[in-house]
């Protein structure tokens, strides 16, 4: 049931003009893809969420836009060109190459769904003891073992795993295929995070403990892109690095952990949609690593990290650039003992821009009866994030009712999205906005012209009320509040 309900949310996505495959007449691209016209506003929305709430509301956060591309030394340093790779492995029948991990993976999830518990506890224990020891041949054993088939051949005929590194390359000045010109579009935007670090802190007059975010592209050459918009190879992420006294970050992050976790259910989607998931194998950065997880149709996946990064990042700037990437911390700690000059340990927060989209569609899309015999398809989301917050409509094309529509249009449409339509009968235009979130519609209809009331109707009830056309703004502005998220 939860598969077919997946199918008709990427169905809907693009039925209703949030999600295109890119280059479509051209048979796609695989796991690219467009925002439509709803679906980039629904994206805008969700990103300013995250920026206000992370940058707006905290006095000592503030932001950055760095660049895509950066100098190669950044990746060294970071360690993305020796060690950023997934464990893959071929299918030597159907050709296909899969994340090994990702298989076992959805092995537990099919254990879990068919009762066999012990089965699946007894798998996450010899994966999670395989990724820990980066044990790839223990993870081809785990994979013949459980008689893992290849979904498109059926059989388990299974070549070695080997680790692929997944950065994009290309070449930057005159001289193609030279390796000094070589570049990489960054697989991540923490970096410029860190580069940045000395030129936001000493500017901006910030002292520890302060957090830089930013949001933007990033791109990884994913092998196994699946799920629709959930691994892609070109997608967002909305990341903060916040810089901490060392000794400190295990405190912040806890605290982290526990306001991201604020965040998510205040979108309102219910609390058991979401889990902790503590990593057991750590990056090479980190000293503790948990991930939110969102439970989509599909099952728990990641959609949000929380990392204690220790002092790698600013340590490794700091070694290959020869510039120091520290700190002057002139207060006391409580021992009376001064701190001077330090590199700050670092807690992150990351999350998939695109991941949240896919999740809030999966929790807001709702197929209600509303009728003996009638249904109707309706996105609940909160009326703040939705693409169009008020559809204006006249019930008729004649009798100056487009005239009177057109004029509160154009009042209303500087202080929110607006859509003007007067096609079709009145019941199929309300659908078509339920359809795509729209929180309110009014209508205009006769008694308008000498009353000068509209109907208001509310898309989560449906119900219908009179009001005074000089009292609309007030009561949408009021509804799409951005405190109603962030209070």
């Amino acid at each position: 049931m939860s598969e077919e309900i997946f199918k008709k949310v990427v169905s809907h996505a693009k039925e209703y003009g949030f999600v295109f495959p890119s280059s479509e007449i051209y048979e796609g691209l695989g796991a690219v893809y467009d925002y439509g016209q709803n679906g980039v506003e629904l994206k805008n929305n969700l990103r300013q969420y995250w920026w206000k709430s992370m940058v707006q509301l905290h006095e000592n956060i503030v932001g950055l836009d760095a660049a895509i591309f950066m100098h190669p030394k950044v990746w060294k340093a970071s360690g993305h060109i020796d060690g950023f790779s997934d464990p893959m492995i071929d299918n030597k029948d159907s050709k296909k190459r899969y994340r090994a991990d990702q298989l076992l993976e959805d092995k537990i999830e099919r254990y879990h769904k068919d009762g066999k518990a012990q089965k699946a506890a007894d798998l996450q224990q010899g994966l999670d003891a395989a990724l820990l020891d980066n044990n790839l041949e223990a993870l081809k054993q785990l994979i013949v073992d459980h008689e893992i088939v290849c979904p498109v051949s059926g059989t388990r005929n299974w070549t070695d795993v080997r680790q692929f590194n997944l950065m994009f390359s290309t070449e930057m000045g005159a001289m193609a295929g030279a390796e000094d010109n070589k570049v990489y579009l960054r697989p991540e935007t923490a970096q410029g995070i860190f580069v940045n670090f000395l030129n936001v802190q000493k500017t901006g007059r910030m002292k520890v403990p302060f957090g830089i975010a930013q949001t933007g592209k990033a791109f990884r050459n994913e092998i196994i892109a699946r799920q629709f918009i959930m691994r892609m190879r070109e997608f967002e992420q909305m990341e903060m690095q916040f810089f901490v006294r060392p000794g400190t970050q295990q405190t912040w992050y806890a605290y982290w952990k526990e306001a991201r976790m604020k965040w998510h259910h205040k979108l309102g989607f219910g609390s058991e949609k979401y889990r902790f998931h503590d990593h057991v194998k750590l990056a090479h950065y980190a000293d503790a690593a948990v991930d939110i997880e969102f439970d989509f149709p599909f099952g728990f996946k990641e959609m949000e990290g929380i990392h204690s990064r220790t002092d790698f990042d600013l340590k490794n700037h700091t070694e290959l650039s020869g510039k120091k990437l520290q700190y002057f911390d002139a207060e006391l700690d409580e021992n009376g003992k001064a701190y001077g000059n330090y590199i700050p340990y670092v807690v992150e927060t990351s999350i998939g821009l695109d991941r949240l989209f896919l999740a809030t569609l999966c929790a807001a899309y709702k197929e209600e009866q509303v009728g003996e015999g009638d249904t109707r398809t309706v996105l609940s989301l909160p009326p703040v994030l939705a693409p169009v917050k008020l559809a204006i409509f006249p019930l008729t094309k004649k009798d100056g009712l487009p005239e009177m529509a057109r004029e509160i249009m154009d009042k209303l449409k500087y202080e929110f999205t607006c859509f003007y339509e007067e096609k079709d009968a009145i019941g199929k235009r309300y659908r078509r906005q339920d359809a795509i979130g729209t929180p309110f519609c009014i209508t205009i209809d006769h008694e308008s012209l000498s009353t000068q009331t509209v109907t208001i109707r509310h898309r989560d009830t449906m119900v219908q009320e009179r009001i005074a056309i000089a009292d609309i703004q007030q009561l949408v502005q009021n509804a799409i509040s951005w405190k109603t998220l962030l209070d």
